[in-house]
């Protein structure tokens, strides 16, 4: 028996897309991670970029759970001594919808070149529509709450 090993050459990429409306954020972050990194594939190599496109729409109407609207902070640094700024999740949706999904993902995936590569296949919206329409992307159930 061999071990077959994926990779750029040999690994078909496929689009998927996934309504986030009304999921919660952390299980539906594990399930886009997953995807992007290409472990639902019996191909799947760890090290090589082997997994499929996801565009994520609805982005705005993520769910979190208990008093994490308010109680959950976002920080960052201008670099600048006293540059400190922190701001709840609300506050994050506000100024940009995508960002909680962004956050979420980037977190769950390797932090090397290989994870900054991974990130270029993720596409977020935060309304219903979306302009890949014509890679013909697959709808993939999200996980629910």
């Amino acid at each position: 028996m061999k071990t077959v090993m994926g990779s750029k050459l040999t690994v078909q990429r496929n689009w998927v897309v996934i309504d986030v409306k009304d999921k919660v954020l952390g299980r539906v972050a594990t399930q886009i991670a997953s995807v992007l990194r290409g472990k639902h594939k019996p191909i799947f190599t760890p090290h090589d970029d082997c997994g499929d496109f996801v565009v994520v729409i609805n982005a705005d109407k993520v769910k979190l759970s208990g008093n994490k609207w308010k109680d959950k902070k976002y920080i960052h640094h201008t670099m600048f001594p006293g540059g400190l700024v922190t701001y709840s999740a609300e506050q994050a949706v506000a100024r940009k919808p995508t960002r909680l999904i962004d956050d979420a993902v980037r977190r769950m995936l390797p932090r090397t070149a290989l994870g900054r590569a991974l990130m270029k296949k993720l596409k977020i919206y935060p309304g219903d529509k979306h302009p890949h329409a014509a890679q013909q992307p697959t709808a993939l159930d999200a996980v629910n709450a």
